[in-house]
C-alpha cells in the first residue's frame, strides 16, 4: 500500500481539506497528516512549494503529487474500495452529486464561509443563497429516501458525504433551514471522524485575518467555541 501524506490547512477554515481527510480517515486509509496553516491573506507562493495550484489539499504518494480535492478522490477511488457506493444507482447518484458540489453552490460558498468553531445569528438567505439551500434540501432528501440512509448514498459513508461534509458545518454555523436534509447533517456531524476534525478545529489558537473578516461580514457571530 502507498505511503500517503495528505497536506491540509487550518481545521476551522479549510473546507476543501476536510473532504479527502474525512474520506481517508473514515475508510481507514493510512496517511501521514501535514498541516500547512493559512498564515497570510495570500498563501499562494508558500503553498506552491508542495502544490502546483498553490492550494490545499494535496496528496503526496511517493514522487507523485495529486492536487485538488476531486483529483484526490478520483485517485483514491482507483486504489481503494468504498470511495464510491457499490450499488450502481447509488454510485451514479454519488458521482453526479460530487461533480455538482465541486462546480456549484457559489452563493453558499461566498455567503457562508466555513468556520467550524463559531455560530452566527440565523441568516435570511437572499435569492441566490435560497436557491442553493433549496437544492441542498432536495439533493439530501432524494439521497436519503432513494438509498435508505443514513448517509447520502446508502448505509456507508462515501465520497458524496465527504464532499458535502463542509456544508454540514456551514448549515450549523449559519442556522440554515434545509428541511428534511437536516437528518443527514445531524448524522454526519456525529461521525467520529467529523468529531475529531471539529475537536482539532476548536483547539486551534491561530487566526487568519481574511477568513475572520469573511465570517464577520457573513453574519453576526453569537458564539465562538475556539481556544483563545
Amino acid at each position: 500500500m502507498s505511503d500517503y501524506t495528505l497536506i491540509t490547512a487550518n481545521r476551522n477554515y479549510s473546507s476543501w481539506s476536510l473532504r479527502p481527510w474525512l474520506l481517508m480517515t473514515a475508510l481507514g486509509i493510512p496517511f501521514g497528516n501535514r498541516v500547512e496553516p493559512f498564515a497570510a491573506m495570500s498563501n499562494y507562493d508558500a503553498f506552491r512549494a508542495f502544490s502546483p495550484t498553490g492550494q490545499v489539499p494535496a496528496l503526496i504518494d511517493g514522487d507523485r503529487t495529486i492536487w485538488d480535492s476531486l483529483g484526490i478522490i478520483l485517485y483514491l477511488a482507483d486504489r481503494h474500495d468504498g470511495v464510491w457506493p457499490g450499488d450502481p444507482d447509488a454510485r451514479a447518484f454519488a458521482q453526479c452529486g460530487v461533480a455538482e458540489m465541486h462546480g456549484g453552490f457559489s452563493a453558499l460558498r461566498n455567503q457562508c464561509p466555513m468556520n467550524v468553531g463559531v455560530r452566527t445569528k440565523a441568516v435570511t438567505p437572499d435569492a441566490a443563497l435560497a436557491k442553493d439551500v433549496a437544492r441542498l434540501e432536495e439533493l439530501f432528501t432524494c439521497g436519503l429516501e432513494q438509498f435508505g440512509g443514513p448517509f447520502l448514498a446508502g448505509p456507508e459513508l462515501s465520497a458524496l458525504d465527504a464532499f458535502f461534509a463542509p456544508v454540514a458545518f456551514r448549515v450549523r454555523t449559519f442556522g440554515l433551514d434545509i428541511g428534511k436534509g437536516q437528518l443527514w447533517v445531524d448524522h454526519i456531524l456525529q461521525h467520529p471522524a467529523m468529531r475529531q476534525w471539529e475537536a482539532e478545529a476548536l483547539k486551534e489558537t491561530w487566526r487568519e485575518q481574511g477568513h475572520e473578516e469573511e465570517i464577520g461580514a457573513a453574519g453576526i457571530v453569537t458564539q465562538d467555541f475556539r481556544a483563545v
